[in-house]
């Protein structure tokens, strides 16, 4: 699974980090996603899933 980032569409909610930190991030000075890992491990899986799942803007999305 590859996940990617819209910058333009975030908002900085940060749902994404709360719910999956080991693989989103927000830039200190904008709060805009950060992709930590843009090919999780399998373990990942689910999480990322939800996460992207919960993100206001939609910003979010993956790629299998």
């Amino acid at each position: 699974m590859i996940v990617k980032a819209n910058k333009d569409a975030c908002i900085g909610s940060g749902q994404c980090v709360l719910l999956c930190s080991a693989v989103f991030a927000q830039d200190e000075d904008t709060g805009i996603v950060e992709i930590k890992q843009v090919n999780p491990p399998d373990e990942l899986r689910e999480a990322v899933i939800y996460a992207v799942s919960q993100c206001p803007t939609q910003a979010l999305t993956t790629v299998e």
